[in-house]
């Protein structure tokens, strides 16, 4: 699924492809991806536009136009490719916006859990965003700490409630506990004050990481690297890995590492 660091992959993708562009076309292949918008409102509010600079929050990527804006959504299969438009269209592609200068930036998703939004204005742009909680890159070690304060759930459900902080996932939480030593089971309110600072500290190195390379990386030295094993053994000490879902999400942790 993605999450933050891919959603950075995927603004770098826009950057290149995308920004100071013109709309030339645009082909909706599979209505089921746009969100709020027809096919034939998208075509006439974004033909002609020229997008600006694109910026992320949490998992959402906003291209604004010198019009209005798109906001992409990425759900559990999205992904977003910068193509010629002489290639043929995979399976799964479902929008197309023909640029200027005859590449195509394709949004691809096979399951169509989210999608694309059109917004007027800027505070059409907040509007849709306003539910979300700071963004995981930018919530510093004073906030992060007030923000699980008081947090009744475990910590891998809070940390992965977009409402408190916007970006991390399955993937990320995972890493991220495994790397502060802390169960994911434990309640986010029961942490001390160094724990908060240690989980911090993870988050940070993990990111810090993971963003370069547009993705969280499967490394051996990461939990991400062995949780899919047949018989996946803790990255730190070899301890069998446990697995059990948590709110509805496969999570996998170190019982010899993690308390």
């Amino acid at each position: 699924m993605p999450e933050l660091p891919d959603v950075e992959g995927f603004l770098a993708v826009f950057r290149s492809c995308g920004q100071g562009r013109s709309v030339e076309r645009i082909q909706v292949r599979d209505a089921g991806v746009l969100r709020g918008v027809s096919a034939a409102r998208l075509r006439d509010r974004l033909r002609g536009r020229r997008f600006g600079e694109p910026w992320r929050h949490g998992k959402r990527l906003v291209t604004p136009t010198d019009g209005p804006a798109l906001v992409w959504h990425f759900g559990m299969t999205g992904e977003l490719l910068c193509a010629s438009a002489d290639d043929p269209p995979a399976a799964h592609d479902r929008l197309l916006l023909t640029l200027d200068d005859g590449r195509q930036l394709r949004y691809r998703d096979q399951r169509k859990l989210q999608g694309v939004q059109l917004a007027a204005d800027d505070v059409a742009v907040e509007r849709i965003l306003a539910g979300l909680g700071p963004d995981a890159l930018d919530v510093g070690r004073v906030e992060f700490a007030g923000l699980l304060a008081g947090r009744r759930g475990a910590i891998k459900t809070t940390l992965m409630d977009q409402s408190v902080i916007a970006g991390l996932g399955n993937l990320l939480c995972d890493e991220i506990l495994w790397r502060a030593r802390l169960a994911p089971t434990r309640a986010a309110r029961d942490l001390s004050e160094e724990e908060c600072r240690t989980l911090h500290a993870s988050l940070r190195r993990v990111l810090k990481s993971a963003v370069p390379t547009g993705r969280v990386p499967p490394r051996r030295t990461w939990l991400t690297g062995r949780r899919d094993d047949p018989e996946p053994e803790c990255p730190r000490c070899d301890a069998p890995l446990r697995s059990r879902r948590l709110s509805g999400r496969r999570t996998v942790w170190c019982d010899r590492c993690q308390s």
